[in-house]
């Protein structure tokens, strides 16, 4: 076995390690007293079937991971994805044809082997508890949608990273962040004109008292909006969302329709204001610039690997430079990076989280924030004791709890 391959094994191997461990113990935290501000939330039958909910996911996940792991390492050992490659070498004499049609079909073959786990998760767990709005035929032309989608922006974005290496080579990454950060930029900005759609019915809110409530408390805060869409996320499922999405004119506030269903004006109000205290700290931005930088990190330490036949041949592959098995290679390798990066990346989450709550309340929204939030973590059976361990781990947002701790907090503080 390759030496190389050795390590990207282990790292797959602890990849598995930490997800298993987080879940063991998000399970053995499961009969953790509820935190004093969430009693009542649930009664005992109610609670009795969020860990139902809690435990009917975790063991779906962990046969997830496990299968996962096990096709993983089925397919890197004896060298399948280095099959692969020579197969598609002779296919086409094309360098960027070969390129497009491995990994066309390392996407439609990833895209099978999560299929079942999702129609089992929509059409058993959430379906059981009374979760899931989504047909069989919206179902299955969202995944052919979804798989076209990926297809072609990933066969677009691809092409252009690989004809900026073969004319640049390895000072490719430079150019090669711009183009992703043009994308990115391009997304953000159109993601709810261009991609929404195709998923999902956006129509303008209406004109009535919530869309007078939301304008004049906007303005109270000091903001204008115009564009406030409703999403008609009840095609799909019974849990509520709403976001904030562009930039300048580009904004645009979207608001679930089972949302609107499940609060009351005051407490969509809370939750929009929490979502412009976001916009307040140009949050959007800010995520942005990160995801473009930990772009351009990921490229320039690829630029210095590329060329290296251990690469390829680590996973198989007969030639000493293949771009598709240097890529998936430096993925496996990378993954630790990310591993140690997530807790650093949820932790600048979490702080804008509260930041925005604390906008909300600032503004005389705390109250209601507090009773959306508990309304909406009820309606969506969610963990109300999750281990501190995954929190730090993985919560983009703090626990309820937390969040509720915070804004009372933060009322008291103003109230003196």
């Amino acid at each position: 076995m390759h030496p190389l391959l050795i390590v990207i094994i282990a790292f797959v191997l602890l990849e598995f390690a930490v997800s298993s461990v987080l879940s063991w113990l998000n399970s053995k935290w499961m009969t953790h007293p509820v935190p004093r501000v969430l009693e009542g939330l649930y009664d005992d039958a109610k609670y009795r079937k969020q860990q139902d909910y809690m435990r009917a996911n975790k063991r779906v996940s962990l046969i997830e991971r496990c299968v996962m792991l096990v096709i993983t390492l089925a397919v890197l050992i004896p060298g399948v994805l280095g099959w692969l490659d020579t197969l598609c070498c002779q296919w086409s004499h094309s360098l960027l044809l070969q390129l497009l049609i491995f990994f066309g079909i390392y996407a439609v073959a990833s895209m099978i082997i999560s299929l079942p786990f999702g129609y089992y998760d929509t059409f058993v767990i959430e379906q059981r508890f009374g979760f899931n709005k989504t047909t069989q035929s919206t179902f299955w032309l969202d995944t052919l949608k979804s798989l076209l989608l990926t297809l072609v922006l990933g066969a677009v974005l691809l092409s252009v990273i690989y004809l900026l290496y073969s004319y640049l080579g390895s000072s490719f990454w430079i150019w090669a962040t711009v183009v992703c950060a043009a994308f990115i930029l391009f997304f953000s900005l159109f993601y709810s004109n261009l991609i929404v759609p195709l998923f999902n019915k956006q129509t303008p809110l209406e004109d009535g008292q919530l869309r007078s409530a939301i304008e004049a408390a906007a303005i109270e805060m000091g903001f204008s909006i115009k564009d406030i869409y409703v999403i008609d996320g009840s095609k799909h499922s019974t849990k509520a969302n709403a976001y904030f999405t562009g930039f300048g004119r580009k904004k645009r506030v979207v608001l679930f329709d089972t949302l609107i269903e499940q609060l009351s004006t005051h407490e969509i109000v809370a939750v929009l204001a929490h979502e412009l205290g976001h916009n307040k700290h140009h949050d959007t931005l800010k995520n942005t610039i990160m995801s473009i930088v930990m772009v351009a990190v990921n490229l320039f330490v690829f630029s210095l690997l590329v060329d290296n036949p251990e690469l390829s041949h680590a996973l198989g592959g007969s030639r000493d430079h293949s771009f598709a098995l240097s890529l998936i290679a430096f993925s496996l390798l990378f993954s630790p990076i990310d591993l140690l990066l997530d807790p650093l990346i949820n932790h600048v989450s979490r702080k804008g989280e509260r930041a925005a709550d604390a906008f909300a309340a600032e503004h005389g929204h705390g109250e209601h924030l507090i009773s959306g939030l508990k309304k909406l973590s009820a309606n969506t059976l969610s963990n109300l004791t999750p281990h501190p361990a995954v929190v730090w781990m993985s919560y983009s947002h703090p626990t309820l709890a937390q969040r509720i701790e915070a804004i009372m907090e933060k009322n008291n503080y103003s109230t003196k």
